[in-house]
């Protein structure tokens, strides 16, 4: 199971087997294996995993509390299906939050210097997620991508000490990449779309560079923006639905370490 899921004595705590069991599943839908409008039940995922009903029903309602699942009392649940308005939404949202979150920490009126500077520190690590994101965006890895994505900004965001902003920023990232997932295993061509700033945005952040911040930003929003447009349009093909009879379990995989 790896990650420290096992304690002293060998055994798996239901907490740790009930969050190994909603990072597979949400690992499922960003690959695209499990895809929007997908249907299951609890029992289906304890079977397919070997484990019992209730870290199995603690994980989904995890995920649907995080607007990856929609649950039915008579039918289980099924992966949620995001419109491109949803989409719209999502990127206007982080798009606002970021902004603030950004400006605040680094431009905020009185920011003590050595805080800055500590800042810029722990930008290190973040600049090294971005050369990956960078490189696998521009290379049409989405695999890859998506993981240094998601590290990149959860890093970048955890600068500003909030918790809960971080939590929710990660959560509206999430939701974009399970919209945007489907159409880009489906056309391959629509990777093209794969934003690759991560490197200039720490770049304009690290220097203190006002305009240039908000220049990569407002990018990253107008990428988006477009790409969204062109898929309303008709531009790209829609991706097939719910692949595999409604009700089987997700293909082969555990909850992983």
């Amino acid at each position: 199971m790896g990650r420290g899921a096992m304690c002293a004595s060998g055994a798996v705590t239901r907490s740790t087997l009930r969050q190994q069991i909603a990072d597979a599943l949400r690992d499922e839908v960003l690959a695209g294996r499990l895809q929007p409008g997908r249907e299951f039940t609890v029992k289906q995922i304890a079977e397919q995993y070997g484990v019992s009903a209730t870290p199995v029903r603690e994980a989904l309602f995890d995920l649907s509390a995080q607007g990856l699942l929609e649950s039915d009392q008579h039918r289980g649940f099924r992966v949620r299906e995001f419109t491109v308005a949803d989409y719209r939404s999502l990127v206007e949202a982080r798009s606002l939050v970021i902004d603030g979150v950004i400006r605040g920490i680094f431009f905020g009126a009185g920011l003590p210097t050595a805080q800055l500077t500590g800042y810029r520190d722990c930008l290190v690590s973040v600049r090294r997620r971005a050369q990956e994101a960078a490189r696998a965006a521009r290379g049409g890895d989405l695999d890859i991508l998506i993981g240094y994505d998601l590290r990149f900004w959860r890093e970048l965001g955890a600068l500003v000490g909030n918790a809960y902003i971080n939590d929710f920023l990660h959560r509206l990232r999430v939701q974009a990449w399970v919209f945007a997932v489907p159409y880009l295993r489906h056309d391959a061509a629509a990777r093209d779309w794969l934003w690759h700033g991560h490197q200039d945005l720490v770049a304009a952040v690290t220097l203190g560079e006002h305009d240039a911040v908000r220049a990569v930003l407002d990018d990253y929003r107008t990428h988006a923006m477009n790409w969204a447009d062109r898929l309303a349009a008709g531009e790209l093909g829609h991706p097939r639905r719910g692949a595999g009879p409604a009700g089987q379990a997700p293909g082969p995989g555990a909850p992983r370490g």
